[in-house]
């Protein structure tokens, strides 16, 4: 068995046997990212009523439901992904690539004369299973967001995103710092142990 096949094999073992993703089932969640919005919420208060957010990485729709749980019928979600996603009463969803203009330029225009209070992103590339790829595409992908989609966001808004720890991530921790007054890096409990993977909350954008 190559190595892709062996580690496709160990994710699907360990995805059957994971806690959060039989809790999801029960609770008859769209997917076991609800537990990690969850989580972040709660350490950081990023949702309140009202709001208006865009939401990218957004299919199947595990933190939608959540966050529609928070910010309440008179707030609305922006939401983009590669993937198509099931029709969901207060998510205006665009079903595009976020690195192809076409797309990035229908978030703008569906934002527009509206308060962008919050951007989120929970994108995973297809991953490689080699770290230092997998690495550098997190880290570019974070970087074309603050380029091309944070300048949507109003003065004081909040950045929440999904990033890979490695080689090149203090270096964008720190430019974020530069955009945003307060920075911390998150691990939610329902994020695996030994994944790279970590959330930066970026608050009150300068």
């Amino acid at each position: 068995m190559g190595n892709r096949s062996l580690n496709s094999f160990r994710w699907l073992q360990e995805h059957i046997n994971d806690t959060y993703v039989k809790q999801a089932k029960i609770k008859k969640l769209r997917s076991r990212s609800w537990f990690k919005i969850q989580d972040i919420q709660r350490s950081d208060r990023l949702f309140y009523p009202g709001m208006v957010i865009i939401e990218l990485g957004s299919s199947p729709g595990g933190w939608s439901k959540y966050i529609l749980s928070k910010i309440g019928d008179k707030g609305s979600i922006i939401a983009c992904d590669i993937i198509s996603m099931s029709v969901m009463k207060g998510v205006d969803f665009i079903q595009g690539d976020i690195y192809n203009t076409i797309t990035i330029k229908k978030i703008f225009k569906k934002a527009k004369n509206k308060n962008i209070q919050l951007i989120l992103s929970d994108i995973s590339h297809n991953l490689s299973g080699i770290a230092v790829i997998d690495i550098a595409k997190s880290i570019y992908l974070v970087k074309f967001i603050l380029k091309n989609i944070c300048s949507i966001l109003v003065k004081g808004g909040d950045f929440l995103v999904k990033i890979f720890q490695g080689e090149g991530f203090e270096e964008c921790v720190h430019e974020i710092r530069l955009l945003f007054e307060k920075v911390k890096i998150r691990k939610p409990v329902a994020s695996r142990s030994r994944s790279r993977e970590v959330y930066i909350v970026a608050k009150k954008k300068r």
